[in-house]
């Protein structure tokens, strides 16, 4: 069970950065945008740190309020989730 918790969280949070990346990369260029709704969905159904890396890395949605206090509060519910799930195994 472990195991396929990891490969979940491992795909969803690669799924999440990439977005934020492609996001990034549609700003710059003027493109159609990713809906933040579907960013933020990304974060609450498990890809928080992946949300997290790339809003460092790429310097991106760092200003809305909405992500700059989501994202960070999302990563510790994962956190402490899947701490109090291992502790409980």
């Amino acid at each position: 069970m472990l195991k396929i918790i990891g490969i979940y969280l491992l795909i969803i949070n690669v799924v999440t950065f990439a977005l934020y990346g492609i996001d990034k990369w549609k700003a710059i260029h003027n493109k159609w945008r990713i809906r933040e709704a579907t960013l933020l969905i990304t974060v609450l159904i498990g890809g928080s740190l992946g949300a997290f890396i790339a809003m460092q890395m790429f310097r991106h949605k760092t200003k809305k309020w909405y992500f700059k206090y989501t994202v960070p509060a999302m990563l510790v519910v994962h956190v402490v989730g899947m701490i109090l799930f291992v502790v409980k195994l």
